[in-house]
């Protein structure tokens, strides 16, 4: 492997890069014709324009990306997150053209990609299960084992993620309405209408462990990432550790992963994702096969460059690290999402950044795409950049996290600054015990305060 291709744009196409030099392999940036200017485009030893803004057409063009390779010698393509990411028809197809896909085997990516088959091999190696179903065959079925189940349930699509083709049910007629949506929601965001459903709980924590696998055998969980500050099941703020998981519990459930990894031949980054209910029980709920937005805030609990380990397992190297059961994690990290939006009423803000000043320091790390003078273009996710911080414990790491933010200049459109300043005062965040329902409290705390015109609610 000499030349990686990164079939993405922004913030993770500029990491890959960067992980990329430090490994010793040349790289190939592919951009649309609204990223020409983009850093990626800057930064890699090559690039080709694959296509129109339209996604589509351009980071979701295989044909376009495989000839892009071969025009450029590329040996090997690195997918990001989203996107192609875990299309495992893709990384097929890469193997046929003789192209190394950094990440998964293909079968390994449908045996975890897929929700329904993830359920059923965590099933099957004793990993924790909420009551659920397999794919359902339309709305009558669903009533059916909802009622089975007990309400509230939600449906979700099996074939994806990111909030996408989800509804929390209470009752069967809302089921008979919801499945049709959830359906052609799946269809339209994943090719895949398929639809399951699971038992909700009402008031979780979300929590999901890291996973590093070699082809050598060696599998390691490298702790866990608390992801509980969620705004329509997007993630909004991300941290390591959790603070409500114990040395035994996760002691507990990464031996039960790790043997679920390597028996069913997984070699790459997996992030096995779960919820955590009112009791501090853990149940699964998915397996992403790439890597993640928020593997930021891993490395700096561990000490550890994910995606050029990533890169050395696509490599055939054998992993070098100690057993992850006398594994010494180092203090705490907080990464923030900063999207390109309006921080009340969170509409995207695409626009020519005038400014751009990132926040410096001791513990203080800026994954970011952007700089004074790029247009942010309307046809992609808002995020900005994210904002790293790491200390000696979380309080610090909390205190850390709301100086960098107020250091954080970007100039011409709005972000969503403000709000994470607001997240990072509440009493939930700040004790630890913030639930994926935490950010609709706030908010509605706030539109309640903004009826009344009270001035504290600006």
């Amino acid at each position: 492997m000499k030349k990686v291709l990164i079939a993405n744009r922004g913030e993770i196409a500029l990491r890959v890069i960067r992980a990329c030099r430090e490994v010793g392999l040349e790289t190939v940036a592919v951009h649309s014709e609204a990223d020409a200017r983009a850093l990626h485009v800057r930064f890699a030893d090559e690039s080709v324009c694959i296509g129109p803004a339209n996604a589509a057409q351009s980071y979701l063009n295989i044909p376009a990306i495989l000839a892009a390779a071969e025009v450029t010698g590329a040996d090997a393509i690195h997918p990001g997150y989203g996107f192609l990411s875990e299309n495992a028809r893709f990384a097929e197809l890469c193997g046929k053209a003789g192209i190394t896909f950094i990440g998964p085997s293909p079968d390994a990516m449908r045996a975890w990609g897929d929700k329904v088959t993830a359920r059923a091999n965590a099933e099957r190696f004793g990993l924790p299960l909420l009551a659920g179903t397999k794919v359902l065959s339309g709305p009558d079925e669903a009533v059916a084992e909802a009622e089975r189940i007990g309400f509230p349930v939600i449906l979700k699509a099996s074939g994806g993620g990111g909030g996408r083709g989800m509804r929390i049910v209470r009752n069967a007629d809302e089921v008979r309405t919801q499945f049709p949506k959830a359906r052609a929601e799946a269809e339209a965001g994943f090719k895949n209408p398929d639809i399951y459903l699971e038992k909700f709980v009402e008031r979780p924590k979300h929590i999901e462990f890291q996973v590093l696998a070699d082809m050598h055998g060696g599998v390691w969980t490298l702790g866990e990432r608390e992801c509980s500050l969620q705004r329509r099941h997007q993630k909004v703020v991300e941290e390591a550790p959790s603070p409500r998981m114990t040395p035994e519990s996760r002691q507990r459930i990464a031996e039960v992963i790790r043997r679920a990894i390597r028996e069913t031949n997984y070699h790459s980054l997996a992030t096995m994702e779960f919820i955590m209910d009112e009791d501090g029980e853990l149940y699964f709920l998915e397996t992403n096969t790439r890597v993640q937005v928020e593997h930021p805030v891993t490395e700096m609990v561990t000490g550890l460059d994910l995606v050029a380990m990533q890169l050395r397992v696509a490599m055939g190297e054998k992993i070098d690290l100690p057993d992850t059961r006398s594994w010494s994690f180092r203090g705490h990290a907080i990464e923030c999402r900063i999207n390109a939006e309006d921080p009340e009423t969170f509409a995207p803000w695409p626009g020519l950044v005038t400014e751009y000043f990132p926040p410096g320091g001791a513990g203080v790390r800026v994954d970011s795409g952007i700089y004074g003078g790029w247009r942010v273009p309307a046809d992609y996710d808002s995020l900005l950049a994210k904002v790293i911080v790491h200390a000696p414990t979380r309080a610090e790491a909390i205190v850390r996290m709301r100086r960098a933010l107020d250091e954080f200049i970007v100039g011409g459109i709005r972000t969503n600054i403000a709000f994470h300043k607001v997240l990072l005062m509440d009493e939930e965040v700040l004790d630890g015990s913030m639930t994926t329902r935490t950010i609709e409290r706030i908010l509605a705390e706030r539109k309640a305060l903004a009826s009344t015109g009270n001035p504290s609610s600006s």
